[in-house]
């Protein structure tokens, strides 16, 4: 019982001092730098046609491979903000894939506010499930998905 004290108070203390010490949480909508919430939907087509546009490049130019994204359905929100409402508004994503291999395989992607060029327009990190060959987002696109 004796011992029990000391480490229950210093278990407290240790809990109180990591709260003291934790950043204030402000929202992104908040910062010197405001950001407005406001993000691209799932099936905007800009968003779908950059998605299609930049694995093209990617497996034509690192992997030496004609495969490509044909049509992109099924698209849904997975996430909104799934961070909280302190980090870069950004909108979790999945679709299917429709291949110029005629197979259909799932994407995962995300849509970031001002993420794009030079902090203009919108950024897009996308994962192609069982096409992840350098594993940027293992397991399994996992890293892709809130």
């Amino acid at each position: 019982m004796i011992l029990r004290a000391p480490l229950l108070a210093a278990a407290l203390l240790a809990g109180l001092a990591a709260t003291a010490l934790a950043r204030p949480l402000t929202p992104a909508e908040r910062r010197y730098e405001a950001y407005t919430g406001q993000v691209a939907s799932c099936d905007d087509p800009a968003v779908l046609a950059r998605i299609r546009a930049r694995f093209a490049a990617k497996e034509s130019e690192y992997w030496n491979s004609r495969l490509e994204i044909v049509a992109i359905d099924r698209v849904r929100q997975i996430g909104f903000r799934s961070w909280g409402a302190d980090h870069i508004p950004r909108r979790y994503c999945t679709a299917r894939a429709h291949m110029n291999d005629h197979r259909l395989r799932a994407v995962d992607y995300w849509v970031g506010e001002s993420l794009g060029i030079i902090g203009w327009g919108f950024g897009v990190e996308w994962c192609v499930r069982g096409l992840d060959r350098n594993l940027a987002y293992s397991p399994g696109c996992k890293m892709a998905r809130p």
